[in-house]
């Protein structure tokens, strides 16, 4: 199935990842000017960052019953909690005032990619064909373009809160064509039912996949700018080339995930994300930096996603949405754990350091990768 059809047939929970997307690349972009406003050191601002996490946490356990309850409304509503709360960040100007308002971010985050991956699934379950890489990709493309508009507009000294809530306008104009039935009613009062080898090991991947997409969302920026001495915009093109070829690889994985299995793309993709974090960790100048950015970006593109894939296709039906949650709020604890450990390691030991630290976590998923084979995905 081409990219254009994939996004044809799942236009809907496409929109809700082109919305995430935009609001993290946007973040990201901003990063360096939001950790100076709150005063924070390297490892202060990876800890205040674990406010998302937490969020993230609790967004596990009660995503299944708010989608159950909103029924065709839940990624609309989902979308709008997270305009509100993305206005948070860019207002406070204290640690714990941050702290509290990516605790926000993280449930509105979690929500939304909850309910938009359980879509997605769902309609993979109805047509029999793959369109998890297709509908992350759009994440991608998003959130490439948040990041360099919001790069653009650092130049121009605009500041965080008007540019989220320029976006918050947008996304209220949006909220109607987010309207999507679930596809099954999902037994979330029986999570014990659920198969956790499955949602574990998917879990795992899912997670490592995200650690490593989150170190350099997060700290590509300041390695731009404070490493290698670049400007704002020259640090926003660290997050900018990220985005952009994990969009040509979740594109491009769509293809190539109906030709191989899974487990061999995410295989050949590990590797590929390897290569690139340690162009990253020798980079002498930006552009060799960026290069390493791109090379990450097109690894690790279709790790997360077909993650999701995989378990979206093991559990039953009914379980889906369940499976679903725990996986994608394991893997996206990764999206802010990274950070912080990003933190402490770059607080001792440099920037350099944290990313050679990530090349080292991504070579955990072949372990991950081979147990999965022998339980048949």
């Amino acid at each position: 199935m081409s990219v254009l059809n994939a996004l044809r047939l799942s236009h809907i929970p496409a929109l809700a990842f082109a919305i995430l997307g935009l609001y993290w690349g946007s973040f990201a972009a901003f990063v360096p000017l939001l950790k100076e406003r709150v005063g924070a050191g390297d490892a202060l601002f990876g800890l205040l960052l674990l406010g998302t996490a937490c969020g993230l946490a609790t967004t596990m356990w009660f995503a299944p019953v708010v989608d159950r309850w909103l029924g065709r409304w839940s990624m609309g509503v989902s979308a709008l909690a997270l305009a509100v709360a993305f206005l948070l960040p860019g207002i406070v100007t204290s640690p714990l005032g941050f702290f509290l308002a990516m605790f926000a971010c993280g449930l509105a985050s979690g929500l939304t990619d909850v309910i938009m991956n359980a879509r997605v699934s769902d309609l993979e379950a109805q047509s029999g064909r793959s369109l998890m890489n297709a509908n992350h990709g759009s994440f991608s493309l998003a959130y490439a373009v948040g990041a360099f508009a919001t790069g653009l507009a650092r130049e121009a000294a605009v500041q965080p809160g008007i540019l989220f809530a320029v976006l918050a306008l947008g996304v209220l104009l949006l909220v109607r064509r987010l309207r999507m039935e679930p596809a099954a009613t999902t037994d979330d009062n029986a999570p014990a039912s659920l198969p956790w080898g499955i949602v574990i090991l998917c879990g795992a991947v899912v997670l490592i996949a995200f650690m490593s997409e989150a170190a350099v969302e997060t700290w590509s920026a300041l390695h731009v700018e404070r490493t290698l001495g670049g400007g704002a915009a020259e640090g926003a093109l660290g997050p900018t080339m990220l985005g952009l070829t994990m969009a040509v690889g979740r594109f491009g994985g769509q293809a190539v995930s109906e030709r191989l299995s899974d487990t061999s793309v995410i295989l050949w993709a590990t590797m590929l994300a390897v290569v690139g974090t340690a162009l990253v960790v020798i980079a002498p100048v930006p552009l060799v930096a960026y290069l390493g950015f791109g090379t990450m970006g097109l690894g690790i593109s279709v790790i997360g996603p077909l993650g999701l894939a995989l378990v979206g296709r093991l559990v039953p039906a009914t379980l889906r949405t369940v499976a679903i949650s725990r996986t994608a709020v394991l893997g996206f604890l990764g999206f802010f754990a990274a950070p912080t450990i990003m933190g402490f390691v770059s607080e001792g030991y440099g920037l350099r350091a944290a990313f050679a630290a990530v090349a080292l976590l991504l070579l955990l998923l072949l372990p991950l990768v081979f147990a999965l084979r022998r339980r048949g995905a």
